[in-house]
């Protein structure tokens, strides 16, 4: 049995949600937090798992270092003992500063098409580094969370196992280059994935993804 704790990114609008995923599955109007982990979650318990999925706090009001310490205190009030650690888009900048804090208690990292910081970038800073304006893209502002630079020591995280999942078709292709890019460039300890849909596969291509995190249970 694994643990898996399943990280968010932007808190995605339920009618977004429900366009993307074909199915009118949650009300208008209101935002889905932690919820689109639900398929994945129950597909990962089915299978004997741990699974759990923080609803992060508005990421307007509180900043990167509020959400990191949320998913800390969850795998230490919680006693979770070894994790998978998965982050979706802004949550790579969430796992990413957890595994800092807390690498021992890390199993592996898993980015799905997430953004991939190094130490004093924000999430505004890969997408400005790309060549991108972040304000371009619907439904990015600069909340706290985004433009807050994430300081941690890569050495603390270097041993950790990491898996990158490319989604093919996402809008957010020039930043996830740039995450092959620092990976091709130090590959070590590194597994790359590919999924041929968009920035969301939790909605639009489920299944694939469901089974691949299920892959990464045995390396």
């Amino acid at each position: 049995m694994a643990t898996f704790v399943l990280v968010h990114g932007g808190n995605i609008a339920t009618d977004t949600w429900n366009r993307l995923s074909r199915r009118n599955r949650y009300p208008p109007g209101g935002l889905l937090g932690s919820r689109c982990w639900d398929d994945t979650a129950a597909f990962l318990r089915e299978h004997g798992h741990r699974v759990f999925a923080p609803d992060l706090a508005d990421e307007r009001s509180n900043t990167l270092t509020d959400h990191i310490g949320q998913v800390c205190s969850l795998v230490e009030k919680q006693d979770l003992g070894t994790i998978i650690l998965v982050g979706h888009s802004y949550g790579g900048m969430v796992i990413t500063g957890t595994a800092g804090r807390i690498p021992k208690r890390i199993r592996r990292l898993v980015y799905i098409d997430a953004a991939l910081p190094d130490p004093g970038q924000s999430l505004f800073d890969l997408f400005m580094v790309s060549g991108l304006d972040p304000l371009s893209f619907a439904g990015l502002e600069a909340a706290k969370a985004y433009v807050e630079k994430l300081q941690f020591d890569p050495r603390k995280i270097r041993s950790i196992p990491r898996t990158y999942v490319r989604c093919t078709k996402s809008e957010f292709t020039g930043v996830t280059a740039g995450a092959g890019a620092k990976i091709a460039g130090n590959p070590a300890g590194w597994t790359c994935r590919e999924l041929p849909t968009s920035h969301v596969p939790m909605a639009t291509m489920p299944r694939r993804l469901n089974r691949m995190l299920l892959s990464v249970i045995a390396g």
